[in-house]
């Protein structure tokens, strides 16, 4: 049995977006971001894989082909294959999402 206490992985950076992984499989990968104020993820695109942003704790901006979206907790947001993506924290507090990118790339 895979059990793992997420929030405790959890870990900051000054220089850039945290990447943490939670767990890796021959289908999917999922991990946890973790972004201080003015941080973000460039915008890119997978052509084969979906991408679920699931936001814990704070406030994300999350831009999805040429819209965007305020999400807060408990709110998730789907990039499908071929669609550019990508998350940045406009907020003045620290911003933590489950990420899932299925299948593995």
């Amino acid at each position: 049995m895979e059990v793992k206490d997420a929030l405790k992985l959890v870990r900051f950076s000054e220089e850039k977006m945290a990447k943490i992984p939670l767990f890796d499989s021959e289908r999917m990968l999922i991990d946890l971001y973790a972004l201080l104020p003015g941080q973000a993820q460039k915008i890119h695109a997978h052509r084969e894989q979906d991408k679920l942003y699931y936001v814990l704790e704070g406030e994300v901006v999350v831009t999805l082909g040429e819209e965007e979206a305020l999400l807060a907790p408990g709110m998730a947001a789907l990039a499908r294959a071929g669609v550019a993506h990508g998350v940045r924290n406009e907020s003045g507090s620290r911003a933590v999402l489950l990420v899932v990118t299925a299948p593995r790339p």
